[in-house]
């Protein structure tokens, strides 16, 4: 089977990209940095971005499977550029697949598709797309969502999947940020530090992938519903006070915990400063603190899996303690080495 994984060189596109060869599986990976590693495996390499519309388009011929999980990522940016990625490229890859039969796609929203700036406490499909968030990015990939399932049909069937931060063990974003806020004493627990949150690592959102479009293909385990056309969160199902699991990464690594707090009120309006200093001004990067930031650290989201078990099949099967433990022991393995 033909598959075209978009992003394959990212932290979640790599381990597809290795799955999919596992499984033998002839792979073509569209992605803007060179991948020779990949390349040497077999993989049949397309360097383009997403607003390539072209080079989007092209990609998708002789493909019969599509895992499109590059996107344009981050709280803080141009709301064009988001959109010029998120959006149009996904316009584009939609058009490829229509264009050259492409019989399935499986898109990696994310559950901030979802934000509405309230606490997020075992909440499920039945949610509406945000409208109206302080970030570019959820708003893009909330429309980019809705048009890809809104595409589903008899020729090329379309889900969309929501894994909320995804870690583990080569993560280059989430827990290397955070370590290095700590490290240089600028975290602080946002809120009351109570609020739950919903993790999935790495192998288990790539099973969920794969099981994904299982189920275009052959339908679901229960029998009751098609999984095409619809969107499905993805998390490891056990929710973690976020600032404890936090803690937990810092003590395991030798590190001091976070204790100092800030108000969710303080943090808010602390980002609505630091948005307007770097709207006003030729900073770089992104702001130490936006309002999004200060919402997603103190409120909780954690998500009711039971259509991704029912339609999916979908089963953690790594969890939280299992994972933690291994990412830990990894971590610590370079200070060890080099004392």
């Amino acid at each position: 089977m033909s598959t075209l994984v978009t992003g394959g060189t990212g932290f979640l596109g790599r381990r597809l990209v290795a799955r999919l060869l596992d499984e033998g599986r002839r792979v073509t990976v569209l992605a803007r940095t060179p991948a020779p590693d990949l390349e040497v495996l077999g993989v049949r390499f397309l360097r383009a971005s997403l607003d390539d519309v072209a080079a989007i388009r092209a990609a998708c011929a002789g493909i019969e499977t599509v895992f499109h999980t590059a996107a344009k990522v981050g709280v803080w940016g141009r709301s064009e550029d988001f959109f010029r990625t998120n959006v149009l490229g996904t316009r584009a890859l939609l058009d490829g697949c229509r264009a050259h039969g492409v019989r399935r796609l499986v898109y990696t929203s994310t559950p901030s598709v979802v934000y509405n700036g309230r606490d997020l406490t075992g909440a499920d499909e039945s949610l509406p797309l945000t409208t109206d968030c302080p970030s570019p990015y959820p708003l893009t990939k909330a429309i980019a969502e809705r048009e890809v399932l809104a595409a589903n049909s008899a020729s090329t069937r379309t889900i969309a999947l929501r894994p909320h931060l995804i870690w583990g063990p080569g993560d280059p974003h989430l827990v290397p940020r955070m370590l290095a806020r700590a490290r240089a004493g600028r975290l602080r627990i946002v809120g009351t530090g109570q609020n739950r949150v919903d993790l999935v690592h790495v192998e288990n959102a790539v099973d969920a992938h794969l099981l994904a479009e299982q189920a275009l293909i052959k339908g679901h385990p229960s029998g009751e519903t098609s999984a095409a056309g619809r969107a499905y969160f993805i998390t490891n199902g056990e929710p973690v006070l976020l600032w404890d699991w936090i803690n937990q990464l810092l003590r395991g690594l030798g590190e001091p915990p976070v204790t100092q707090k800030i108000s969710l009120r303080a943090a808010s309006a602390l980002g609505a400063v630091c948005e307007t200093l770097w709207r006003a001004l030729p900073l770089r990067g992104e702001p130490p603190m936006t309002r999004f930031i200060a919402s997603e650290l103190a409120k909780d989201h954690w998500f009711d899996l039971t259509a991704a078990r029912r339609d999916l099949g979908y089963k953690p099967r790594i969890t939280m303690a299992a994972g933690t433990a291994e990412l830990v022991a990894l971590l610590r393995r370079p200070a060890a080495s080099s004392s």
